[in-house]
């Protein structure tokens, strides 16, 4: 007689997965995603309030959000390989504790150069954490169904943590003050770092060389093109800067695809681009995310200064927006093992085009609920399908020693997309309200009063109606555009994404595993 085996206790239930552990696993991924992500927008609505308390000039001001930028964007394929090859979990927890203590030296700044060192040094924090964070899924998760649903989790997280910042950063603003959009992250940062250990599972590691020189030539590569992008964004396509900071750029990338070539332990294995499915999903990502950081950068710009919100009113307008790509997200997790992502892809970049075609109808008479509610949930909805679907595509049927060098591209795409995407608005926008300024400034000067026309000529800024109409037709003009870069990605999703027997074997939890070299 065989004696029955001993039940598993609570510790060893959770450890191995089972029971609530998976769940406070994906609690505590998810909750990491959405500190780094929110991160991003949190600071957008304290920045007039920073500009007074530190003494930030306004072309300088610019650079709160773009030194976090700039090292994020950076150095996040270093961040996904150092996952690889250190052990997930341990950098992880390394990330998170970096983040925090760079957020708060950031709350205690006490001039412009500490807060935007404080905000860089965060940076290096979220682009460790953030890859990391990913690639701990598909180690933590089950291929199928559950990991299936962790990353619809994830992906509706990481899409809708840009407006989770804005409502989050108009409370902390109203309520208490600019400071504590940093002082936030401290507690929260503290509790991820302590729950890790307990709740997820150390990785593999993967020893042998760390590719030093692929580490160094991927980062200044990735610096210089997200330091081109900004760039351009604030001082056009022709300054000087930015066209060394490009051409430096390819220099160095090429240099870097070059030494990846010939590296046996390359920091980004190239081999990856070499698959269709994954290539055109580091594609649609490019196009998608230049939509996504167009329509926040561009409404929270229009319901500010057309429609009239506050700080907290304008955080509470982009509420609905995380509750709908939730929605989306939960959808195509639900129904991907059927269908195959494809559908998802195509689908979730038409509904983005076509909210975004929906807000070119906006005026100076648009109302909140008649003209920006329904376009941002079509978009939002949209955009949840996408993310599970390509954050799925990126890391299916990856090694599991190179899942944290495909998040790390993944990521780094949406970056170098929201970039690129933003900058090519910007200037859209700025050569339409230009144009439209044209127009406008007669009228202005013949209806004016004296003590209107003076304050004009002091700022050069149109008042009132007559700047309203300014910057309506510039946000017209940078819709129109994203809801290109929207209708490119379907395109994209059309032509190169190929959905194959195994693919939907795998997502079914039935086919062959992940290989596991």
């Amino acid at each position: 007689m065989t004696s029955s085996p001993r039940p598993a206790s609570t510790k060893e239930a959770t450890r191995d997965g089972r029971g609530g552990g998976n769940a406070m696993a994906l609690f505590v991924i998810a909750s990491c995603q959405l500190m780094v992500v929110l991160d991003i927008t949190i600071v957008n609505i304290a920045l007039p309030h920073i500009q007074r308390s530190l003494d930030f000039s306004t072309a300088s001001l610019s650079w709160v959000v773009n030194a976090y930028t700039l090292t994020f964007g950076g150095l996040l394929l270093l961040g996904g390989r150092a996952g690889d090859i250190l052990g997930r979990r341990r950098v992880f927890i390394f990330g998170v504790l970096l983040f925090v203590l760079a957020s708060l030296l950031g709350g205690l700044a006490q001039n412009a150069g500490q807060l935007l060192a404080a905000r860089a040094l965060q940076g290096v924090g979220g682009a460790i954490a953030s890859p990391t964070s990913l690639a701990l899924i598909s180690t933590t998760f089950r291929e199928g169904p559950e990991r299936n649903r962790a990353f619809g989790v994830f992906a509706a997280v990481s899409a809708g943590g840009g407006a989770i910042g804005l409502l989050a950063g108009g409370i902390l603003v109203e309520w208490l003050n600019w400071r504590w959009v940093l002082f936030v992250n401290v507690p929260i940062g503290l509790l991820i770092a302590l729950a890790t250990p307990r709740y997820i599972k150390e990785s593999e590691r993967h020893p042998g060389r760390f590719d030093v020189t692929g580490a160094l030539t991927s980062t200044a590569g990735m610096v210089l093109l997200v330091y081109g992008f900004i760039r351009a964004a604030q001082d056009g396509w022709r300054d000087t800067l930015t066209l060394v900071s490009f051409a430096a750029a390819v220099v160095v990338l090429v240099a870097f695809v070059l030494l990846e070539r010939r590296s046996p332990q390359p920091i980004t294995p190239l081999h990856m681009f070499a698959d269709r499915n994954r290539a055109g999903t580091y594609g649609i990502m490019l196009f998608l995310a230049a939509a996504l950081f167009g329509m926040f950068f561009f409404l929270t710009l229009f319901v500010q200064n057309v429609l009239g919100f506050g700080p907290l009113r304008a955080g509470l307008a982009f509420l609905p927006v995380s509750a709908v790509i939730a929605v989306g997200a939960g959808l195509a997790s639900r129904f991907l093992p059927v269908y195959g992502p494809k559908p998802f892809m195509v689908a979730g970049a038409l509904f983005a085009a076509a909210g975004l075609a929906w807000l070119t109808l906006t005026d100076v008479h648009s109302t909140y609920a008649g003209s920006v509610l329904g376009p941002m949930l079509v978009f939002s909805f949209g955009m949840g399908m996408q993310f599970v679907s390509l954050t799925l595509m990126a890391l299916s049927n990856v090694p599991v020693r190179e899942t944290g060098a495909a998040s790390g591209l993944l990521n780094a795409t949406q970056q170098v997309g929201g970039s690129l995407g933003l900058s090519i608005l910007v200037t859209v926008y700025g050569t339409a309200s230009r144009n439209e300024a044209e127009k406008q400034v007669p009228l202005f000067l013949q209806q004016a009063t004296p003590a209107q026309q003076m304050e004009f000529r002091r700022t050069g800024e149109l008042p009132g109606r007559w700047g309203a109409e300014v910057l309506t037709s510039g946000v017209t003009a940078a819709f129109i555009t994203a809801a290109v870069f929207a209708g490119l990605a379907a395109l994209v999703a059309v032509v190169a994404i190929q959905v194959r027997p195994s693919d939907l074997e795998r997502l079914q939890g039935g086919g062959p595993g992940v290989p596991p070299g």
